[in-house]
């Protein structure tokens, strides 16, 4: 069985990406996957001057361990910020050696309170993950209108979204 992290790729707390990331993860493990969500707002708040550029301390160098080298399979929840992905997500790829992304595989979601379900975000990271040289699932799911697809506990309320959704992860997980 494969173990699959998903990042939520923003530091907002509570953001929709987050419901996102914890709906994926529920439907996952109903298929009885092991499933972590890793949330960049567990990042540490100085690692734009600390951890980039080579200070590195003992407790970020466990958490790229046990989130990134240790993984192989990886969902990537974005959120539109600006036309593309938030800053936070580019900072945290910058902080990493490239080696430890290679030959691994990600899938990717949008997701936008627009209509566009953040297309443009998707291609510009598939670009920067190809870069890093990861197998990126050709399926790039956009997400729009997340504030009136899910209910308040987290669901989908539509059935074709969930479909949607699950016919995605079937295919991931065959990648």
């Amino acid at each position: 069985m494969k173990k699959i992290i998903i990042l939520n790729c923003t530091n907002r707390t509570g953001s929709n990406s987050l419901k996102i990331s914890k709906l994926y993860q529920r439907l996952l493990k109903e298929k009885n996957n092991n499933v972590e969500i890793f949330e960049l707002s567990d990042l540490p708040e100085t690692i734009v001057f600390t951890e980039l550029y080579g200070k590195r301390s003992v407790e970020y160098s466990e958490l790229i361990k046990k989130n990134i080298t240790d993984q192989e399979n990886f969902i990537f929840v974005v959120p539109e910020y600006n036309g593309g992905f938030p800053g936070i997500l580019k900072v945290f790829l910058d902080s990493i050696p490239p080696k430890e992304w290679a030959n691994k595989k990600a899938c990717l979601v949008g997701v936008s309170t627009g209509r566009a379900g953040n297309l443009r975000g998707m291609d510009q990271l598939a670009a920067i993950l190809h870069y890093l040289k990861m197998h990126v699932y050709y399926n790039k799911l956009p997400i729009s209108l997340v504030d009136k697809l899910i209910d308040e506990d987290g669901n989908f309320i539509s059935e074709d979204q969930k479909n949607v959704c699950l016919l995605q992860l079937e295919g991931f997980l065959n990648f």
